[in-house]
């Protein structure tokens, strides 16, 4: 993922309140969102390193991945996608977890790492040095920085998402994945220098971004009550941003109620 907002015991239904965007070079070949017939989990997968960039399963847990933008540092080590995929098929609680990454994460390609399950959530990074961090309750964002870094689009993902909370959104996430779709750039003087050039930040400043070549490739919301039931829907797109297909997938006690992609 390259843009992601959440609410994190936030709402009287919703213990868990997701919604991001996957930002991806079109040719990498890739698997929509789906249930894994080789792991008890739902999700995307990446088809090139065999990870996910987002995944639940039936126990209300769910975990996602970004990368971390900075051209000086060299992307060696173990594909992050796979940080995502090996907590949600492990056993282990989100805080034991996090203790045990702490002692491999350098070993990763730069990442970002939010997981969570019945009780707890953890934000995890390695750059610039591996490092945890206990998820308070409320509304939070990530992009391609550090955690609640406010980059203009993580700030005005949050500022909708705690919007739809005050609306007392519910079952309509409609508001959510307009959000996702805002294509709106940010004035030069709000852009971070992330070392890419003026013109990148600019295109890469918008929640949705659009390209022949690289570009926004999913939108996801996940919503997880607090029995760890709920649903998660993916819309993609290629090229262009030419719309591809829709899945929603119902997890937990309603998971044989799943709806097929369009």
């Amino acid at each position: 993922m390259c843009l992601i907002a959440f609410a994190w015991n936030a709402h009287p239904r919703w213990r868990l309140l997701l919604a991001g965007n996957r930002d991806e070079f079109h040719a990498r070949p890739s698997a929509p969102l789906a249930s894994w017939s080789d792991a008890p989990i739902y999700a995307g997968r990446d088809l090139e390193a065999g990870g996910t960039w987002l995944g639940v399963d039936d126990n209300g847990r769910c975990s996602v991945v970004t990368n971390v933008r900075d051209p000086r540092d060299p992307q060696l080590g173990r594909s992050r996608g796979l940080l995502a995929l090996d907590y949600l098929k492990g056993a282990a609680s989100a805080e034991i977890h996090a203790r045990q990454l702490l002692a491999t994460a350098a070993a990763y390609r730069p990442f970002n790492l939010l997981t969570f399950d019945a009780t707890d959530a953890f934000y995890l990074g390695n750059r610039p040095e591996p490092r945890a961090q206990w998820i308070t309750p409320g509304v939070h964002g990530l992009s391609n920085a550090d955690f609640n870094t406010p980059w203009p689009k993580t700030r005005a993902l949050m500022q909708r998402l705690q919007a739809w909370l005050d609306a007392a959104g519910g079952d309509d996430l409609a508001p959510l994945f307009e959000a996702l779709a805002d294509e709106h750039v940010a004035a030069d003087a709000e852009l971070p220098d992330t070392g890419i050039g003026l013109e990148r930040e600019r295109w890469l400043s918008s929640a949705f971004i659009r390209g022949e070549y690289y570009g926004t490739r999913a939108s996801t919301v996940v919503a997880l009550d607090h029995d760890g039931c709920g649903r998660v829907v993916e819309r993609r797109y290629g090229p262009h941003g030419r719309y591809e297909g829709e899945t929603t997938l119902t997890v937990g006690l309603q998971a044989s109620g799943n709806m097929p992609s369009r």
